[in-house]
């Protein structure tokens, strides 16, 4: 603790208890989010999840071990910690989740890919509910949750033409294959 001048104190605490119940909690999200961050994929890009929680975690990790151990001015470490916390985040995004999510699109596929792409139904797509398609392809197959584009149920097995993709959901209707006949 700082000997020899009174410590600044916020909703009477003092600011290193702040920091250091700031850290678990902000520490404790980023570790849910890791478990279960691929279900909030709807985020936008810009402000990532996972670069706000990394910039409050480093920020209040830095806060608190300056707060403890040494006698720099409270104001000083908070805009200190605040400094160090956006050029460590933005180093992790630059180096790290841009250079991730560029070599995911370029190995896997992208949504707007699917669109006029057929498949077969594997899970039964009832008038208002969701079914399942799969997609084969050069790379693999692909499995997607499915809704009717035009509310009649889909039976399994049947050709799907893909029309649209909301959210991860495919929009299908019935591939009606066109027979062509040649004339000599």
């Amino acid at each position: 603790m700082k000997t020899g001048e009174k410590t600044v104190e916020l909703f009477g605490y003092p600011l290193s208890t702040i920091y250091l119940g700031s850290f678990i909690v902000f520490g404790c999200i980023t570790f849910v989010y890791i478990l279960f961050g691929d279900m909030l994929d709807a985020a936008v890009d810009f402000l990532h999840p996972s670069l706000i929680l990394s910039f409050f975690t480093i920020g209040t990790a830095s806060g608190y071990l300056l707060e403890i151990m040494t006698n720099i001015n409270s104001w000083f470490i908070m805009v200190f910690s605040g400094l160090l916390s956006l050029l460590l985040v933005t180093l992790l995004n630059v180096f790290v989740l841009m250079p991730i999510r560029s070599s995911e699109e370029s190995l896997a596929y992208r949504d707007e890919d699917l669109k006029g792409r057929v498949g077969t139904v594997l899970t039964s797509v009832p008038t208002d509910g969701f079914g399942e398609i799969l997609i084969e392809g050069i790379s693999g197959r692909i499995s997607k949750s499915a809704i009717s584009m035009d509310n009649k149920p889909i039976s399994q097995g049947e050709k799907v033409l893909i029309i649209d993709i909301q959210k991860g959901v495919v929009s299908v209707m019935r591939y009606e294959q066109v027979e062509q006949t040649y004339i000599h």
